[in-house]
């Protein structure tokens, strides 16, 4: 799989957010990875589509849309029509999520699927084959700034084992407390695309920043087919 790095807008200055959605165009990162917080399903409130839509003609990297929200059935085709390329929905909305995926399939984009920190990993397994990327959450999910939940580490070799046993070609993100050190442990444990705020937009240099970390997570990616890990309630 190819390394995506994916800056997170919700670390960037709040009041120059065009200079800094240029910054990120700039600086070779793949994705634009946006925190949509309805202060329901977090306790956190972020920003909604008509952000979205004004950043839209300002950059031309790919939006990827994370709905942290209770009712995203409500937001789908605003984000959608706002830009985002990917709309990422959460596992923990039950008997939701099936109708959800289909729903952004509808609008074109691709599908993607977070898991919290303490959902069971099993929650997602029924949709992997619905899905275009599986985010996996190393922090919980409501605030940037966190610190990297180590235990979250067996949820990504999970995830790249089911890949691999079935032939698969969804995305392994991860989100939360990436930085230099941590992103190497996860690409080691099998993801692909790294969801990194402070770490990248806290460095003067994005575009050096980028490079270095893409660099780190290129030179840690598993070497051989992983063994699926035990897991009981990870």
């Amino acid at each position: 799989m190819n390394m995506v790095i994916a800056p997170s807008l919700l670390a960037a200055d709040f009041g120059r957010l065009a200079r800094e959605t240029d910054r990120v165009d700039r600086s070779g990162a793949d994705w634009l990875h946006l925190d949509i917080m309805d202060g329901h399903f977090v306790p956190n409130i972020s920003f909604g589509p008509a952000v979205v839509r004004a950043l839209r003609p300002l950059s031309r990297i790919f939006f990827d849309a994370h709905l942290m929200c209770s009712k995203p059935e409500i937001l789908l085709e605003p984000f959608a029509g706002a830009g985002a390329g990917q709309i990422n929905i959460h596992v923990e909305l039950g008997e939701q999520v099936t109708p959800l995926i289909w729903k952004i399939k509808s609008l074109g984009k691709r599908v993607g699927l977070a898991i919290n920190p303490t959902t069971a990993i099993g929650m997602v397994q029924p949709y992997l084959e619905q899905i275009d990327s599986l985010l996996v959450m190393t922090v919980h999910p409501g605030f940037g700034g966190q610190s990297f939940i180590f235990e979250t580490l067996p949820k990504i070799q999970q995830a790249h084992a089911w890949r691999v046993e079935k032939h698969l070609s969804y995305n392994i993100g991860v989100d939360g407390g990436v930085d230099f050190t941590t992103a190497a442990e996860c690409a080691h444990a099998g993801a692909d695309t790294f969801i990194s705020g402070t770490a990248l937009f806290g460095q003067r240099n994005l575009g050096a920043a980028v490079r270095k970390l893409r660099k780190l997570v290129e030179a840690r990616q598993p070497a051989t087919a992983p063994q699926s890990p035990t897991l009981a309630s990870t």
